[in-house]
């Protein structure tokens, strides 16, 4: 028997450096290796994707497939155009391949399409050999030892990875790849099916993704965004690879101070040129960086640093256990983990803008983008908010930097999820996700669903009164406005004594600043004018928390037999309006919104009414963690 000829499946691995999967196919010491890639129809067509976040992933692809030819000037990233589940078999036969190597993933189409190849590899005499890297811990293992439970809090994830075993050190990539094997397409090619195109709206070309296999000049070359069908260029200044990933972690370790003490709540999300935080999300996204490398590098500056050092959660190594906690959830769950329905974990609250659903292969799921507009005036509320028209300068700002770079501060991102959702206009958190997962170049869906229902206090967090103000939290980081004269131009001559509340100022400050506020934002908006507010914070604050204290007492999850058949609805008839007396939550600037460690009183509500908050709702699993830090 000779030597095995292997297929490495590039997926969210990008990069050559602590590899797992990558060094196990070179343990085999094939003959042939042939680094791949394969554009697969559910991502380009299925689920939802910005131009900023294609252009990261074809940078990321791009820098792969140079580090690759300099390891073996007669190999690169080889690009095909085919849905892997259609594509492999043909392969197997055509490349004479003896084995499949790629990296575990944990989204739940993921698995079931690596099931659905592992078994034509099965069927083909093909070997898998499969690795996980995307993950400090491997999350199957972590469930496995929290008795096959989600992970609902950073003390579960750390107390299951103790019995998982220390994380592993970080490997080195390699100095030398094999030789590709001959690449035979004499075979016919699937064309997918592209409706429905969750990405049409970006598409004002024709889309020839999968006009050739091989790519237009049958190469195998990286695509373009052009061949994917779109005719802009992407707007983010962000760009992806793991060089720039690897040489931007020197940086942040270079400051030895700033990486050993970081501490991501006193963090600015209105800090911008440069951003307060890494901005390594999407590098860990893409896999152009390990998460094991970054966790040890800051593990070990913390050793060294000694006393003064930060811990998790707040820490850098604290980010990556996040990271890890949704991951592990996620995997525990399933398909139902990015969603309400079916999701035994999430609370259920009879959100406006409720998701569309349909039967597929993995049960029940929210169809992306797709909902019931049961108010319209939630509908304009949800609109404006993505426009970035809310009057609310902070919320606008944020949503802007959002929409054209593909990033936003973490703490910006709890803001927008807060307003959206139990902090004034009670849309689903669904909604939001949507965009979210449309816009963010670090998209993962597992933080994505995770971070959302966290905002939402649907799950992970329940302290629901806790309410980021859209006018004192920016102040706190911001007095002066400068992160919203940069993404709101019309408000750029404003005073200062109005930036984040234009509708209180006098018309000789508008006259002044050159600006009217008037109008919703959506339609017919006139340059030099800046929208009215969508309503009034205070008031709606108060309605949010009310429903919120309601939903809380019925107590239902998106497992619920009465949500599923539409029964709840008379439970929350029965219940009434009198859950909106005696909750009137804190107006606080945001900084204790998602943080149990909070413990002193509503301001300007009396102690009363903060103490009767925490003794009426029961502490979910992160808010007994918190109470347990010094912050």
């Amino acid at each position: 028997m000779g030597k095995p000829r292997v297929i490495y499946w590039f997926r969210t691995d990008l990069r050559l450096h602590d590899s797992p999967a990558l060094h196990a196919a070179l343990d085999l010491d094939p003959a042939v290796l042939w680094p791949i890639f394969t554009w697969d129809p559910h991502y380009v067509y299925r689920v939802k994707g910005g131009l900023n976040r294609w252009q990261y992933l074809l940078d990321c692809q791009t820098d792969l497939s140079e580090s690759i030819r300099k390891l073996n000037s007669k190999s690169k990233l080889f690009v095909l155009r085919e849905a892997p589940q259609t594509l492999f078999p043909k392969l197997f036969k055509a490349w004479g391949v003896t084995h499949l190597v790629f990296e575990k993933d944990t989204d739940a189409y993921a698995r079931e399409r690596d099931r659905v190849v592992a078994a034509l590899a099965n069927k083909a005499g093909v070997q898998v050999i499969t690795r996980y890297g995307r993950t400090l811990w491997d999350s199957d293992e972590v469930v496995a030892k929290h008795g096959g439970k989600p992970t609902m809090s950073i003390t579960q994830l750390q107390a299951a990875g103790r019995k998982v075993g220390e994380i592993p050190r970080p490997i080195p990539a390699p100095k030398h790849l094999p030789d590709p094997g001959d690449m035979p397409i004499n075979f016919s090619q699937e064309k997918p099916d592209t409706e429905p195109d969750l990405n049409a709206t970006h598409r004002s070309k024709t889309d020839k993704t999968y006009s050739n296999i091989a790519g237009p000049k049958g190469d195998f070359a990286i695509a373009t965004l052009e061949e994917l069908g779109f005719s802009t260029q992407a707007t983010t200044p962000h760009r992806g690879g793991e060089t720039i990933a690897l040489k931007k972690l020197e940086e942040i370790f270079s400051d030895e101070e700033y990486a050993a003490t970081f501490q991501k709540p006193k963090t600015s999300p209105a800090a911008f040129e440069p951003q307060s935080t890494t901005l390594m999300s999407p590098m860990l996204h893409f896999g152009a960086l390990s998460p094991r490398l970054f966790y040890w590098r800051a593990q070990d500056l913390v050793e060294k640093y000694g006393k003064g050092a930060s811990t998790p959660p707040e820490s850098l190594t604290g980010q990556l256990l996040f990271r890890d906690m949704y991951f592990a959830a996620q995997a525990a769950i399933g398909a139902p983990f990015v969603q309400t329905l079916n999701n035994a974990h999430c609370r259920f609250i009879p959100w406006h803008l409720p998701s569309k659903v349909e039967a597929t292969d993995l049960g029940n799921v929210a169809i992306s983008g797709e909902y019931h507009v049961d108010s319209p005036q939630a509908e304009e509320w949800f609109l404006r908010w993505k426009a970035g028209v809310t009057g609310f300068p902070f919320v606008d700002a944020l949503m802007r930097q959002l929409c054209a770079e593909g990033w936003i501060h973490h703490l910006g991102r709890h803001m927008v999820a807060c307003f959206l959702t139990r902090g004034g206009c009670y849309v689903h958190w669904e909604r939001g996700a949507d965009v979210f997962e449309e816009w963010l170049i670090d998209h993962e869906p597992a933080c994505n669903a995770g971070n959302w229902q966290w905002l939402s206090c649907t799950a992970f967090y329940s302290q629901y009164y806790r309410c980021y103000s859209p006018v004192a939290f920016g102040q706190k980081w911001d007095r002066r406005g400068e992160f919203i004269r940069k993404w709101i131009p019309e408000l750029k001559d404003l005073d200062e004594k109005f930036i984040y509340e234009p509708w209180k100022a006098n018309k000789a400050a508008l006259d002044k600043a050159g600006v009217r506020i008037e109008g919703d934002g959506l339609h017919g908006s006139k340059n030099g004018s800046y929208p009215t507010p969508i309503f009034n914070f205070g008031e709606r604050r108060g309605v949010c928390m009310a429903a919120m204290k309601r939903a809380y007492a019925i107590g239902l999850h998106g497992d619920d037999d009465r949500v599923k058949d539409g029964t709840w609805k008379e439970l929350f008839q029965e219940a009434g309006e009198t859950e909106m007396e005696g909750l009137d939550g804190s107006d606080d600037d945001g900084k204790h919104a998602d943080d149990a460690g909070y413990e002193g009183d509503a301001r300007g509500r009396g102690s009363k009414h903060g103490r009767s908050h925490s003794t009426r709702v029961k502490d979910g699993p992160m808010d007994k963690y918190a109470k347990k830090l010094k912050i």
